[in-house]
């Protein structure tokens, strides 16, 4: 029997072994979406690798939005760490310093510089949010501002803050998943 995404990640908190399956699933599709906005095969692979580095760092903190799948959870970890690399351009240095992911040929780390280009469909999709969510993600996620920060800018609670993030993100997830499978 085929288990589902959501389940799969509930199990790897016990055990590894589910989580290889997860990636197995999903290793190819989102080294593709890492591909096809870097243009480098090696910034893709690190992209990929770190992907899968965080979302089994955060798997006791996925939610099933999704009926059990966690694609959307997966491509918005993704499109985060791109925004990141663009905002701070030493992702792929943390990356491979974090993994001991090294250029093969010179056991350096890989060099590609990040660009706007791989945050295409970004600025529409966050276009559409509420203006409270737009706001509240464009704190947390390319401000990188913690909770108490966000709600602070904002005039609300941190839990309030951490409500619109939450849901922004959600939407963001499910518009750029919707793009990302229409592109294929």
């Amino acid at each position: 029997m085929l288990l589902s995404d959501a389940a799969l990640l509930r199990a790897s908190k016990k055990d590894a072994a589910p989580f290889r399956e997860l990636y197995e699933r999903y290793a190819r599709p989102v080294y593709g979406f890492h591909l096809r906005r870097t243009r480098d095969e090696q910034a893709a692979l690190d992209f990929t690798a770190e992907t899968f580095a965080q979302a089994w760092l955060s798997r006791s903190r996925f939610r099933d939005e999704a009926d059990g799948s966690a694609g959307p959870w997966l491509y918005g970890i993704a499109r985060n760490l791109l925004a990141h690399s663009v905002r701070k351009r030493k992702i792929e240095l943390a990356a491979c310093e974090r993994l001991g992911v090294l250029n093969r040929l010179e056991h350096e780390p890989a060099t590609v510089e990040p660009t706007e280009v791989w945050l295409d469909g970004l600025d529409d999709a966050l276009g559409e949010l509420p203006e409270g969510q737009r706001h509240a993600v464009e704190l947390r996620v390319i401000e990188d501002l913690d909770y108490a920060s966000v709600a602070e800018r904002l005039g609300t609670t941190p839990a309030a803050a951490r409500v619109r993030v939450t849901r922004g993100l959600g939407h963001l997830r499910q518009r750029l998943t919707r793009d990302e499978r229409e592109a294929v």
